[in-house]
C-alpha cells in the first residue's frame, strides 16, 4: 500500500471525535507550520513549493466589453507569465496525489499595470479563516512520540470545524489531474469588479480548460509517487498552443463574500470574459515573482475575506527567506 502522505491526511473524512479549537494565526505561524509539516527546504517556496514557469498571453474576449475600463480587459492581448504547481511545502511531491495543483498568473498590461491571479484546482478552500486553517495545519503535524500524523486528531479537528470539509470532500471524490491542462482552476476568493458605467460586481473567477477535463485513473493514484505533470505539458505543447476560458461568476446577494471555504450556488450567471493561453514552459521567468493575489489592477477590489488578506504577508515572508536562501 502507498503509505499516506501530508496531503492525503489532509483531506481524510472526519468521524465522530472530540473537537480541537483553533488558534489564533499570524503569517510567521504558516510558514513554521509549513517547515515543520514539509522539512525545511532553503531557498524553496514555503507553498507550492513544486512547481514550475510557463508564458503565453491573455486576451479578452466580447463579453468583456462592459469592463473596458480594467487594463487587462480592453482587447489588447497581454503577455503572462504563468507557474504550475502542487500543493504544499514538500518540492518533491507525488504527482499522483489527491491534493490541489495550483496556476499563478502574472498579467503585466501595456500600461505597466500589473494583475495576479493565484488559483487552486478546487473550488473551494480548505478552511472558512486563517486561524481554522492553521489549526488544520497543526492537527496534522508529526506525533512527537511516534514521529507520524494522528490521524484521530486530525479528523477531531475536522468534525470541530466543518469549514474543513467542502475541499477534502471535493478532492474525495474528484480524480486528481491527468495534465495540468486538463483542469480546471478557481480563484476562490472573492473579487469586485467595476464595470464602464462605474457599477461593482461581486465576482469570482475560475478558468476552464479547451482540453476538457481528465482525470488520473484509480490505478494511477494507487501507484508508487510519481512525475509528470511537466512532461505531459510539454508534450502537449508540441501540438500549439493550451486554452482556458476565463469565466466570471456573478454573485448575488447572501453570496459569502469572505468564506472562501464555501461555493456559491450552482446557477449563478457566468461570463465568458478572456481567452488564457499557455504557449511554453520551463525557464525562470516566474522565479523573481512573489503571485501575491492582491496584487490587482484599476477596476479591480479585494473583499475582506481573511484568508485573502493572510495571503500578503505570508507571502511576503516566504519570498524574503526564498531571496535569501533561506
Amino acid at each position: 500500500m502507498k503509505p499516506l502522505t501530508i496531503a492525503m491526511l489532509l483531506v481524510l473524512s472526519p468521524v465522530l471525535s472530540p473537537g480541537l479549537r483553533a488558534e489564533p494565526a499570524t503569517p510567521t505561524d504558516f510558514i513554521d507550520t509549513f517547515a515543520k509539516l514539509f522539512g525545511e527546504h532553503k531557498g524553496e517556496r514555503k507553498g507550492h513549493a513544486k512547481g514550475f514557469c510557463a508564458a503565453g498571453e491573455f486576451s479578452a474576449l466580447p463579453a468583456a466589453k462592459q469592463f473596458s475600463q480594467i487594463s487587462w480587459l480592453t482587447g489588447t492581448k497581454v503577455p503572462v507569465t504563468a507557474r504550475f504547481s502542487m500543493a504544499g511545502g514538500n518540492p518533491k511531491a507525488p504527482e499522483n496525489s489527491r491534493s490541489p495543483r495550483g496556476l499563478a498568473l502574472q498579467l503585466k498590461s501595456p500600461n505597466g499595470e500589473l494583475q495576479h491571479f493565484a488559483m487552486l484546482s478546487t473550488p473551494v478552500f480548505g478552511a472558512k479563516d486563517p486561524d481554522v486553517f492553521l489549526g488544520l495545519l497543526k492537527s496534522s503535524l508529526p506525533d512527537p512520540a511516534t514521529g507520524k500524523p494522528d490521524l484521530a486528531k486530525i479528523q477531531a479537528f475536522r468534525q470541530a470545524n466543518p469549514s474543513t470539509l467542502p475541499q477534502a470532500e471535493y478532492l474525495q471524490k474528484n480524480s486528481p489531474p491527468w495534465s495540468y491542462a486538463t483542469t480546471s482552476y478557481f480563484g476562490i476568493h472573492s473579487f469586485f469588479l467595476t464595470d464602464s458605467s462605474g457599477v461593482e460586481h461581486k465576482v469570482r473567477w475560475q478558468f476552464v480548460p479547451a482540453d476538457g477535463i481528465k482525470g488520473l485513473t484509480d490505478a494511477e493514484i494507487k501507484a508508487p509517487p510519481q512525475d509528470f505533470l511537466q512532461q505531459r505539458l510539454a508534450q502537449r505543447l508540441q501540438q500549439g498552443a493550451i486554452r482556458w476560458t476565463m469565466q466570471l461568476v456573478l454573485g448575488e446577494a447572501g453570496d459569502s463574500e469572505t468564506d472562501p471555504s464555501q461555493s456559491w450556488p450552482a446557477g449563478r450567471k457566468t461570463l465568458d470574459i478572456a481567452e488564457l493561453s499557455i504557449q511554453s514552459q520551463g525557464g525562470d521567468a516566474c522565479t523573481g515573482i512573489n503571485f501575491d493575489p492582491n496584487v490587482l489592477s484599476k477596476g479591480v477590489r479585494a473583499s475582506t475575506d481573511p484568508v485573502l488578506a493572510m495571503r500578503s504577508p505570508a507571502y511576503a515572508i516566504s519570498f524574503g527567506k526564498r531571496l535569501t536562501g533561506q
